[in-house]
């Protein structure tokens, strides 16, 4: 194998990763938690990637001069609307089906049910693709055999900001110890004043804003449809128990793995192989560490 097909097979595995990541963090953060299993969470990407379709076509229309910085504001609409969201629905619905973990699996898997067809309703059952502003048109080519397109170069770049962000919300914060306290031990953080029902209505909105910039940075990937969620759902999953629910680390690590993986066996394998090699393999990993790669130690 030539030293361009490897360079390119593994930058296809960590364009992968960057939206496997950004998804995965929002789920790892509500899973650890609250210990919410939301089968809603991909259609909160296809929100986001729809709010990015919407904003690229108001800027079309109404603001051609600005089109340019089009992206830039989708993301922050892109979280901002899947934050509202995801409020609403903690306030309205989640909250009602806490330690009933079968309820709200199936609770919210109607949830995702309905948002698709409320996409298909609004925007047609077509999928739709978002134009990329003039600065992230055509490719980096370091090399006569190498192109690296812009547009997943920002990508990689908006998942490492948000990686951060997350880790200064989470550990140089007192919102993000307020978090980190109620995942360790809920009963004895309520007993000091901590008021975990409104940090599980914070940490909900803010695991859907998540979503929302996965959705967005997916739209620069392919094309957004109603049930494109549904696609990267089971992949979180996998991300966020191979890694661990309670670590971040575990969560990009588990990503990066996943993703690589992925890539390559699809390089030689069919896509279908390489889905059905993965699992086995995250099985047997699991086999040997039921918790994850990343196991953080909690009082009970």
């Amino acid at each position: 194998m030539s030293l361009d097909i490897f360079v390119m097979q593994a930058f296809n595995g960590l364009s992968l990763f960057t939206v496997l990541a950004l998804m995965a963090l929002g789920l790892a953060i509500v899973f650890g938690l609250m210990g919410v299993i939301n089968m809603a969470h991909g259609e909160l990407m296809a929100m986001g990637a729809y709010t990015t379709y919407q904003t690229a076509v108001i800027f079309e229309r109404f603001l051609p001069g600005l089109f340019a910085i089009y992206l830039p504001v989708a993301v922050l609409l892109a979280f901002g609307v899947t934050f509202a969201f995801g409020l609403a629905l903690e306030r309205g619905f989640i909250r009602f089906l806490y330690n009933r973990p079968l309820d709200t699996m199936l609770a919210t898997w109607g949830l995702s049910l309905i948002l698709q067809q409320s996409f298909r309703s609004l925007f047609g059952p077509r999928e739709v693709g978002v134009p990329s502003p003039a600065w992230l048109t055509g490719a980096w080519q370091p090399t006569g055999g190498i192109s690296i397109p812009l547009s997943r170069l920002f990508i990689i770049g908006l998942t490492v900001v948000v990686g951060v962000a997350l880790y200064r919300l989470l550990f140089g914060t007192r919102w993000g110890l307020r978090i980190r306290a109620v995942t360790q031990n809920r009963a004895m953080s309520g007993a000091v004043g901590i008021d975990t029902a409104r940090v599980d209505a914070m940490t909900f909105a803010i695991g859907s804003g998540l979503a929302g910039i996965a959705g967005s940075a997916f739209t620069m990937l392919a094309s957004t449809g109603p049930v494109t969620g549904q696609q990267y759902i089971v992949d979180t999953f996998i991300v966020v128990v191979f890694g661990g629910v309670e670590s971040l680390l575990g969560t990009f690590t588990s990503a990066f793995t996943i993703a690589q993986l992925q890539s390559w066996l699809e390089f030689t394998l069919t896509g279908s192989m390489a889905k059905a090699t993965i699992l086995l393999c995250v099985m047997v990993a699991l086999y040997f560490r039921p918790a994850g790669l990343f196991a953080v130690k909690i009082r009970q």
